[in-house]
């Protein structure tokens, strides 16, 4: 498929945070592996019609050529037909890619097929339903109906398929806990089990001041959840339970020191975006459940998202050698 087609697709997917909430649906829940760990979901409907959402999908339209020989080749708009994104792990690790991704739209079936097999994919029929898959057979994406679609590696494709009428589903408490999120935030991420489980032991830098126990420190979070609100100003937030109130208090201290640490060092090289994100941030305790806010106006973030785009070009922009 043309590059830029793809870049279209992946700013799109990479962006899709921006737009917005309501609680997640419940029949994308129900494909959810029910050991997951970590579970993440983006509500895109809402936003279209937000600040952020708007500008978003300009950037997309900025390059109208691309994004309509993708509506053409496909019959997906992006911008139009995606209405929800799931996603969710049960792999723990560095290097682990045990997972899958589900959206809620409105999909040309017949037409994506047919372009993906002409490109080199492969197909494989699992239960009455029709797996598109790599080359290698190593991942692959399956439409239920013309509305839902399952990605991600192939076993756990085929088993997000049989779920519906193997009698597994997610534990209730995080089904719950999945609603109390995705209900109040417009893009959120929460883990079922202690952050530090995820990945690996590993060294923790040495921060002045933390000493040699700090990972110690952050093994006291039990689990955590975070979101984003998208309005006027955007509101991220931070919630992770810990062990006692005690140790929740001593991860504020922890944390605030780390931002004591970040301001001094802007004293001496001012950045704005920095200096503006501190501004922005709370943290605080109640009982054991340690929170975290940074509100920045939607503005702020429109610049951040231009100048990131910016780096970006430059980055990959050829670099021209003039022969003397």
């Amino acid at each position: 498929m043309n590059a830029r087609i793809l870049t279209t697709a992946t700013l799109f997917a990479t962006l899709a945070g921006a737009f917005t909430a309501s609680a997640a649906d419940s029949q994308l829940l129900s494909l959810v592996m029910p050991d997951a760990k970590v579970i993440a979901g983006v509500n895109l409907d809402s936003a279209k019609s937000s600040t952020f959402g708007i500008y978003l999908i300009s950037q997309l339209q900025a390059n109208a050529a691309a994004l309509q020989q993708l509506v053409t080749l496909t019959g997906f708009d992006p911008t139009r037909d995606l209405h929800e994104i799931l996603a969710a792990t049960n792999a723990v690790g560095v290097g682990a890619h045990t997972g899958i991704a589900l959206a809620r739209g409105n999909f040309d079936v017949a037409k994506i097929t047919a372009l993906a097999t002409l490109s080199g994919a492969l197909t494989e029929t699992y239960s009455g339903v029709t797996i598109i898959e790599d080359p290698k057979q190593a991942g692959g994406a399956a439409f239920l109906d013309a509305t839902l679609v399952v990605a991600g590696d192939i076993p756990a494709v085929k088993a997000a398929i049989d779920r519906p009428h193997s009698g597994q589903s997610l534990p209730s408490s995080v089904v719950a806990l999945v609603n109390q999120w995705s209900s109040l935030e417009d893009a959120w991420v929460v883990t079922t089990v202690p952050p530090y489980t995820l990945t690996p032991p590993s060294g923790v830098p040495s921060v002045p001041g933390l000493g040699a126990n700090a990972q110690g420190i952050f093994q006291k979070i039990l689990g955590a959840g975070a979101g984003v609100k998208f309005g006027t100003t955007v509101v991220l937030t931070v919630q992770a339970t810990a062990d006692s109130a005690q140790d929740a208090t001593t991860l504020v201290q922890t944390l605030q020191l780390l931002v004591n640490i970040a301001q001094m060092q802007t004293g001496t090289n001012p950045n704005p975006n920095l200096t503006a994100l501190l501004q922005g941030l709370s943290i605080s305790a109640k009982g054991a459940t340690l929170g975290i806010t940074v509100s920045l106006p939607e503005a702020q973030i429109q610049q951040l998202v231009q100048h990131s785009g910016k780096a970006a070009q430059m980055v990959v922009r050829p670099r021209v050698v003039r022969k003397k």
